[in-house]
C-alpha cells in the first residue's frame, strides 16, 4: 500500500454522519415501528397460546425489507448462521435481498464531492454514472484512473454510521424475539459479534487494510486474485480497488466435472489457507464476493472482491480447529474437550460434549473422510446444516442455555457457506487431503509470528 490514502481532514470529509442526532432519531423511529410491531404481534401470539407460525416469519421478513441498510444485513447474517433464529424466521429472512435502490447520479456527485472534494471529476478519466452494484451499506461505480487503470469505486450510502448504530440498538429486539421463543441457545455473545463486524464493514479504511493483509498472505496462491487498493482514491466512505473482470461462479455449474473442481479447490485455498497460516478468516463466503477469472477460454480461479467481513482470531482459537479435527481423528476424547475449552465453552459435561461432537463431526466430517466425494450426498445447497443444526437444537434445549462464544459465529458461517458453494459446483474432491495441506505442519507459534507480521505488514 504504497500510495497515500486521501486526507480524511480535508474540509470536505468533516464527519457529521456519525453522529448526527437528526438521522438517528428517523431511524430509531422507522426501526422501532416496523420490528417493534411484529415483535409485538409474536409476544401476542405466545400470550394467547398459539403455536409459532410463518406468518409471523414473513411479517419480520416484510418489516425489515422495508429498511434497507444495517439491520436488513444483520438479518440476512443472521439467517446464515446455523441456530441464530427459529428454521423459519431463517428461511423466510434468507429471502431478504441485498440489492437496495441505487443512488440516483446527481446524490453520486455529491457523496463523491463530500470524499474527494469539489474536483473529483478531474481526478478520473471516466466515472460511470450507473452503478456496477448496489448492495444494503453502498454501491459500486466503474471508473477509468487518469493513469488508465480500471477500478471499482465503492461508495457508502449517506448516513449509514448514524443508521447502524440506531439499528444496532435494536438487535437485542431481534435477539430478545428469539430467547423468548428458544431459550436453548444464549445468543448475547452472537449479537456482539455482529454489531462489531458490521461496524468494521462501515471503515473504507480498514477494508483497504483488510485487502492488502489477503494480497500478502495469498501473494503465492495464483488461482486467487486480490485486487489493487487505490490509496490516493480512497477515504473511510469511498474505496477505490482494481477491477478485476470475471463472471459470476453460478455460470459453471454445468462445466466439466475437473473446471467445477479446480473452482472448488481455488475457493477452499481461498478460505482455509489464510485461517491456517495467519488466523484470518474471511466471514462472508456470500456468492456475490467473488467472481470466476479465466485464462485461455477456461475458468481458472477467483477473484475475491469484497473484505469488509473479515474475522482475526487469537492463534489459540486455530490451534482448538487442529486439536478438535485431530481429536476426532484419533478418538482421542481429552483433546476433543481441551479444543472445547480453548474456544471458551463453559459447563462442559458428559451431554453437552456429547451434543457439541454432533455439529463438530457435521463440519469435519468431509475433513476427516480420505476419499474423493461430494461435500453432501442430496443436500440442497440452502439447507446444507440445516438439519445438524436442528438436532443440535433440540438436544440443548435439554441443556441449555449454552452460551456460544462470539469467535464461532464467522467461523461457522464461513463453514456452511463454503459447504454451500461446494454443493452449487456439485464439486467431487478429496477434502480431507486438502486440509491436511493448508494445514500442515501445524504450530501456534509460528501462526502466532506469521500473523503479527502479516497485521504490521498490512498497518493493522
Amino acid at each position: 500500500m504504497s500510495e497515500k490514502m486521501a486526507d480524511p481532514k480535508a474540509p470536505h470529509a468533516a464527519d457529521d454522519e456519525r453522529n448526527r442526532f437528526s438521522a438517528r432519531a428517523a431511524r430509531y423511529a422507522r426501526v422501532g415501528a416496523n420490528v417493534g410491531g411484529v415483535a409485538a404481534r409474536i409476544a401476542g401470539t405466545r400470550l394467547m397460546g398459539l403455536d409459532r407460525d410463518s406468518s409471523n416469519a414473513a411479517a419480520l421478513t416484510a418489516a425489515l425489507g422495508g429498511l434497507k441498510g444495517p439491520l436488513m444485513k444483520v438479518a440476512q447474517l443472521m439467517a446464515t448462521i446455523p441456530d441464530a433464529l427459529p428454521p423459519e424466521y431463517a428461511a423466510e429472512l434468507q429471502k431478504l435481498q441485498s440489492d437496495a435502490p441505487p443512488m440516483g447520479w446527481a446524490f453520486v456527485r455529491r457523496r463523491m464531492m463530500a470524499e474527494l472534494g469539489r474536483d473529483w471529476e478531474t481526478r478520473f478519466a471516466s466515472f460511470s454514472h450507473q452503478p456496477a452494484a448496489a448492495a444494503s451499506l453502498g454501491q459500486v461505480h466503474k471508473a477509468l484512473t487518469l493513469d488508465g487503470e480500471e477500478v471499482a469505486c465503492k461508495l457508502q450510502y449517506p448516513d449509514m454510521q448514524a443508521a447502524v448504530e440506531a439499528d444496532l440498538s435494536q438487535l437485542d429486539i431481534l435477539f430478545s424475539i428469539q430467547r423468548r421463543m428458544d431459550g436453548a441457545i444464549d445468543t448475547r455473545e452472537i449479537a456482539t459479534e455482529i454489531g462489531e463486524r458490521v461496524r468494521e464493514e462501515l471503515d473504507y479504511r480498514r477494508e483497504a487494510r483488510h485487502a492488502a493483509l489477503y494480497a500478502l498472505m495469498l501473494a503465492d496462491e495464483p488461482r486467487v486474485r486480490v485486487p489493487r487498493v487505490r490509496d490516493d482514491l480512497s477515504t473511510g466512505r469511498l474505496l477505490t480497488l482494481q477491477w478485476l473482470e470475471g463472471e459470476k461462479i453460478l455460470t459453471f455449474t454445468d462445466h466439466p466435472l475437473e473446471e467445477r473442481n479446480a473452482l472448488a479447490e481455488a475457493m477452499f485455498v481461498a478460505w482455509w489457507l489464510p485461517f491456517s497460516r495467519f488466523g484470518v478468516i474471511h466471514g462472508d463466503p456470500h456468492l456475490g464476493n467473488y467472481t470466476v477469472f479465466s485464462e485461455g477460454g477456461r475458468p481458472a480461479g477467483i477473484n475475491l472482491l469484497d473484505y469488509g467481513c473479515v474475522r482475526i482470531f487469537p492463534p489459540r482459537f486455530v490451534a482448538g480447529v487442529v486439536d478438535l479435527y485431530r481429536g476426532l481423528m484419533a478418538g482421542d476424547e481429552a483433546r476433543v474437550v481441551h479444543a472445547y475449552e480453548t474456544w471458551g465453552f463453559k459447563g462442559l459435561k458428559r451431554e453437552l460434549i456429547d451434543v457439541l461432537n454432533i455439529w463438530a463431526r457435521f463440519i469435519y466430517g468431509p475433513l476427516m473422510d480420505d476419499r474423493v466425494r461430494s461435500i453432501a450426498d442430496g443436500v440442497a445447497p440452502g439447507h446444507y446444516g440445516r438439519k445438524e443444526a436442528f438436532t443440535v437444537h433440540k438436544a440443548l434445549k435439554e441443556l441449555g442455555p449454552v452460551t456460544v462464544p462470539r469467535e464461532f459465529v464467522f467461523m461457522d458461517r464461513a463453514a456452511v457457506g463454503l459447504g454451500a458453494v461446494f454443493l452449487h459446483l456439485k464439486a467431487e474432491l478429496n477434502f480431507h487431503r486438502l486440509f491436511e495441506a493448508a494445514m500442515g505442519d501445524f504450530s501456534a507459534e509460528e501462526v502466532a509470528a506469521r500473523q503479527s507480521d502479516a497485521l504490521k505488514a498490512a498497518g493493522l
